[in-house]
């Protein structure tokens, strides 16, 4: 704002109560009355238009918000806002004082006054009181509060900055958009995998509820890569559709319901062939040495579902997918790869491992070949080769059991030919990486 230009005198923090208050009455009694003169602004955007009035009347406002909480927060270390002779609750207190509370918001400010007398919400305070966040947007508070038992030693500073951020730009809902980034960057190790991992449990598709007018309605829960995979795909069969040049007149539900029905219509015509096109694809980017070394978080691209976070060794099972193209940039974000046909087993190869395997490879699963991924033994992202030797199938259950114990298989030669052995032992992938490496080094010229 242009404060010191427009009204000035001494800086703000100077002012004595007394002087304050006299202000206060002069800022109300300038926004008396004010349409009746707002014609006087120019057109455009300049400093003196509409556009600039607007901004400031609305600073004002934000002061205004800033100032409740103030008082409030003042009357709450005095104990004047609940007990005394009125018996009022703090919001009660809130809503006599100040009555434009009555129609909501006393229960915002009392919760904002009571985060900010902890210490750890010092830099929303500053946010707020220098107009840098509105204080219904300080509700970031809340978040931080969430995330701070999740968080590494040392990040917490960091992450609270971050929600500021988002929030002066997004407002309170931009917060929690950004929340598993932060965990992905911030979290204790392996917090998001774990996460989302847990998800998985709570997947379900409910029996079909006979909602009346020969409709029925089904409830969904998805985890966080379901809800990626499945809006990859809706999001270009939900796009409207237009008729003879005439608009689309189907709500968006709608449309996304026709698209879901277009789906399993698709899935079941093609049988074991089911069709993909580059608009059903899903794209996710990360860097190299986090997809190594399985740190950080891989982000979807396009649709209404990018941003998306998935955790490392969800990325590595999802690598094993034909729907999915890992785009892997190097340290400077280059495009290292595409994820282009040759990290894929190959229709032919896939067959072949349908005959050696049968199904499901892990031990004690019947589940049939048709229900199964061909996985890389050795990861795609560990340089492993798509070959019949480096591959194996597995259920979609036991694929992800495989990436989040991190297991090693083999494929070994007994009297009834190839099969596929699994060490059980978690953590035994990361043996293999260790003996590879080991075998590696030791074999390189001097």
């Amino acid at each position: 704002m242009e404060g010191n230009q427009r009204g000035g005198g001494q800086a703000s923090h100077c002012l004595s109560l007394a002087e304050r208050r006299d202000r206060i009455a002069a800022a109300r009694e300038a926004l008396q009355g004010l349409g009746s003169v707002a014609w006087q602004a120019p057109s455009g955007g300049g400093t003196d238009g509409l556009s600039a009035l607007m901004g400031e009347v609305d600073a004002l406002g934000m002061a205004c918000d800033a100032g409740r909480v103030a008082v409030l927060r003042e009357a709450m270390n005095r104990g004047e806002s609940s007990g005394g002779s009125a018996a009022l609750t703090t919001a009660q207190w809130v809503r006599h004082h100040a009555p434009s509370t009555i129609a909501g918001g006393a229960a915002a400010i009392v919760s904002i006054a009571t985060a900010f007398g902890k210490r750890v919400n010092a830099p929303v305070k500053e946010a707020v009181e220098s107009g840098r966040l509105p204080v219904r947007s300080a509700a970031v508070v809340s978040e931080a509060d969430k995330l701070r038992p999740l968080l590494a030693d040392g990040a917490e500073p960091h992450v609270l900055e971050g929600l500021i951020g988002m929030a002066e730009q997004h407002g309170p809902s931009g917060c929690r958009l950004l929340r598993d980034g932060l965990i992905a960057r911030y979290g204790r190790e392996g917090l998001l995998q774990d996460q989302q991992t847990m998800g998985k449990s709570f997947i379900r598709l409910s029996q079909p509820q006979d909602a009346g007018a020969s409709t029925f309605e089904y409830r969904l829960t998805l985890d966080v890569e379901g809800k990626a995979i499945l809006e990859a795909a809706l999001g270009p069969l939900s796009a409207p559709k237009p008729v003879d040049g005439e608009r689309d007149l189907r709500s968006s539900d709608r449309r996304r319901g026709d698209a879901l029905i277009t789906l399993v219509r698709r899935a079941v015509a093609a049988g074991d062939e089911v069709g993909k096109t580059n608009k059903t694809t899903l794209l996710l980017t990360m860097s190299h040495e986090d997809l190594k070394d399985r740190l950080g978080a891989a982000t979807t691209l396009g649709g209404l579902d990018a941003g998306t976070h998935l955790a490392p060794e969800t990325v590595r099972r999802l690598c094993c997918d034909g729907s999915v193209i890992p785009i892997v940039l190097g340290g400077n974000g280059e495009v290292m790869n595409w994820g282009i046909e040759k990290r894929l087993f190959t229709d032919a190869q896939t067959k072949r491992l349908w005959l050696r395997d049968g199904g499901c490879t892990y031990p004690g699963c019947g589940a049939p070949p048709q229900w199964t991924d061909a996985h890389h033994l050795v990861h795609w992202a560990d340089l492993g080769p798509s070959n019949l030797t480096n591959g194996a199938l597995l259920c979609e259950r036991h694929h992800t059991i495989v990436h989040t114990r991190r297991l090693a298989g083999r494929v070994v030669r007994g009297p009834l030919g190839e099969r596929v052995e699994w060490d059980l032992t978690r953590g035994s992938y990361d043996d293999l990486l260790a003996r590879r490496a080991a075998s590696n080094t030791a074999t390189e010229p001097a």
